[in-house]
Parts: structure tokens; C-alpha cells; sequence
């Protein structure tokens, strides 16, 4: 029983660590989202890495508070379409940090969502792109092919909210396609680049500092080595 309590305390404590690092990455805009005034940030590389950390659970928790927080902070309206935007980085934290690819099946359904609006009809081209995520979901087990999914995961479902919040043309949503496939590319080469560097500093601290208390956050098949690139990158 001590052990489990040690295992929880030790990560609400990195949580804690976890969350003030993702905040600060929020405040960092990366690029723009067409048809909104808002940005991509670096919370796009740093959130979903949460899930394998801290477990799919504790994930999702640490991308609900720094949404929750950057919503306090910056006093914006608590509506229905603000809540819903707390789902795409949620659930890429899950998928990221689930073993199995239960979590695919939201692909589909997002395809389906999109599908089924008037305006998606006439640019169903577009959710297509979810098709490659899915067929990643069969080689989860590779860092970059399950970063691949989590970063098209928020999308798939940032996607299908914006959609049905805002509409745009059938014409902004295909022309955003070559967009995407670059985006999506470089915000997985980003989580891949972010977890494979955090979990080998922190696998370094407890095999040199001798800091055992990290020792549950660290993930042997991902550190920086040879067996790594060859089996798991």
C-alpha cells in the first residue's frame, strides 16, 4: 500500500512540475489557426506527452487545469463551444498515453461527423487525412507513429468542432489540407523530440543523481539509444 501511495505522490508532484511547464508553453504561439484569431503553441508538443508520463488519466487532467487556467487567467467567456475546445488536447494526451489503439476508432467517427455536415459533403477530401493516423494506430508502438495520432488526434477533433461552430468554406477547409499534412508532421516530429528528450534527462537523473523518485515516470524502450532507434523510434 505504501508503495502505491509513494507512486501516486511522486506523480502529483511531477503533475504539479508538469502543469507550470505546459502553462508557460501555452504563453508560446507557434502559428496561426486559419479562420481564428487564435494560435497554435508549444502546449501542442508539450500536452500530450502528459499521457505517457503521468499515465492516460493524469494526462488528461494536466491538459484539462492548464486549458481551465489560460481560460481563468485571460477572463475569457466559460460558453459551450470553450468547453469543447478543452476535448482536443484531452484526448490527445489519452491516445498518447494508452498502450492499445482503442482510441482510434474516434478517427472514423470524426470522419463520419464531418461527412454528415452540409459543408463537409462538398469537402469530404479533407477527413480523408485522418485516414493516416489510423493506419499509424497499428504501429503505436513506435514513438513517432503514436505522436503522429495524438497530434492528429486533437486535430481530427479540433477539426469537426470547428466545423460545426464556424462552418468556412469548402474551399478554405481543401485548401488547408497540404497545410495540414506539414502542421500535423511537424507538431509530431515536436512530441516525438519532447518525450524521447524529457524521459531520457529524467532517466539520466536517476541512474547518475540517484533521484529514485523519477524512476516510475521513465520509460526504458524510449530513451536516447541504439535499441531505441532501432526498435522504437
Amino acid at each position: 500500500m505504501s508503495i502505491i501511495k509513494d507512486m501516486i505522490k511522486h506523480k502529483c508532484s511531477f503533475l504539479i512540475i508538469f502543469i507550470i511547464l505546459s502553462f508557460i508553453a501555452f504563453q508560446v504561439p507557434v502559428s496561426k489557426i486559419v479562420g481564428s484569431g487564435q494560435d497554435f503553441t508549444l502546449f501542442e508538443f508539450i500536452a500530450p506527452i502528459g499521457g505517457m508520463f503521468l499515465g492516460p488519466l493524469f494526462g488528461a487532467i494536466s491538459a484539462f487545469i492548464v486549458r481551465g487556467a489560460n481560460i481563468f487567467i485571460t477572463r475569457q467567456t466559460l460558453d459551450f463551444l470553450t468547453v469543447m475546445r478543452f476535448l482536443p488536447m484531452i484526448l490527445a494526451a489519452i491516445y498518447f498515453g494508452l498502450k492499445g489503439r482503442k482510441m482510434a476508432i474516434i478517427f472514423p467517427f470524426c470522419i463520419v461527423l464531418f461527412l454528415i455536415h452540409p459543408i463537409g459533403q462538398k469537402a469530404w477530401l479533407y477527413p480523408l487525412i485522418w485516414l493516416i493516423p489510423l493506419a499509424a494506430s497499428f504501429g503505436k508502438r513506435r514513438l513517432i507513429l503514436n505522436g503522429l495520432g495524438a497530434t492528429f488526434m486533437a486535430h481530427a477533433v479540433g477539426s469537426v468542432i470547428f466545423l460545426y461552430a464556424f462552418g468556412l468554406t469548402p474551399q478554405i477547409w481543401l485548401g488547408l489540407i497540404p497545410v495540414v499534412l506539414i502542421e500535423r508532421g511537424c507538431f509530431a516530429i515536436g512530441i516525438w523530440a519532447s518525450y524521447l528528450a524529457v524521459n531520457t534527462v529524467l532517466d539520466k537523473l536517476v541512474e547518475i543523481k540517484g533521484v529514485k523518485i523519477l524512476k516510475p515516470l521513465v520509460n526504458k524502450n524510449y530513451i536516447f539509444s541504439s535499441e531505441f532507434f532501432k526498435s522504437y523510434a
